[in-house]
């Protein structure tokens, strides 16, 4: 048995040696990114991750081996986050029409890259501590702008966040304004019959109760179309497309705003 003293200073080099290849590791990946951007390549293609599984099978026989996938999978995260920064210097809020998938969208960018996700309609709720359809039905829609209003105002230190905003948020000009102040603003779209498919089964779209149809969707998003358009950095249709495909052109799209934004 080795004296403690010694194995003491064999761990400190260990951890010196770990946080040297750590930060090559992480300087990696953000050159990786910038080779993607400058190359327009997809960016949430990522072969890594298969790699880092066959890392993952090599380790079967090690007694440590659930304390190294815990640690592989934060060195992974670390990644993402990283590339994420690469992309964005801003907050993503997106906005659109119930059902238009902003809160799908949010939790898969979420995902892919290590970005912290705000759900306004969620802060709404713990706020208020009741659910949306009974914050109407309670108080009503003006109360529930209020709330929703302030709610959007707190998120002023917000950084490296994906904000899923409620359908009507855009319609208050002051939330516009405090959301461009710390995001770009991406407007998802759907038809219709797309957004009648995807909240029909839903109660808790209280201003669709009792007009879920697609004759009330339609005239109620062309009542908001302007505010929408006037709100929105990009515009993102999201029919007859994959998560992965509209996250990628979502992602493509604020890259080109970015460089533009610089000349």
């Amino acid at each position: 048995m080795r004296e403690l003293k010694e194995i003491n200073r064999d761990l400190e080099l260990s951890n010196q040696n770990m946080l040297e290849l750590l930060h090559q590791h992480l300087s990696l990946k953000a050159e990786a990114m910038e080779a993607k951007k400058e190359g327009r390549l997809p960016i949430l293609e990522d072969q890594s991750k298969m790699d880092g599984e066959k890392r993952i099978t090599g380790l079967k026989d090690s007694p440590y081996e659930e304390e190294l996938q815990e640690i592989l999978h934060t060195i992974e995260t670390a990644g993402k986050r990283v590339g994420s920064k690469c992309l964005f210097d801003f907050n993503i809020a997106l906005i659109g029409f119930m059902g238009a998938g902003k809160s799908t969208i949010s939790r898969y960018l979420k995902d892919k890259l290590a970005m912290e996700e705000v759900d306004v309609d969620a802060m709404i709720v713990k706020d208020q501590n009741m659910a949306i359809k009974d914050i109407f039905a309670e108080h009503g829609e003006e109360y529930f702008r209020k709330c929703e209003s302030e709610a959007i105002i707190r998120l002023k230190d917000c950084r490296q966040s994906v904000i899923s905003c409620g359908g009507g948020a855009v319609i208050r000009e002051e939330n516009v304004t405090n959301l461009k102040k710390i995001s770009r603003i991406v407007l998802l779209t759907a038809a219709p019959e797309t957004i009648l498919s995807r909240v029909k089964t839903s109660d808790e779209r209280p201003i669709l109760n009792g007009n879920m149809n697609v004759e009330f969707i339609k005239e109620l998003m062309a009542k908001r179309a302007d505010y929408y358009r006037k709100a929105a950095d990009i515009i993102i249709e999201t029919d007859h497309k994959t998560m992965n495909q509209i996250c990628e052109e979502l992602i493509q799209a604020l890259i080109l705003l970015k460089e533009q934004e610089k000349k």
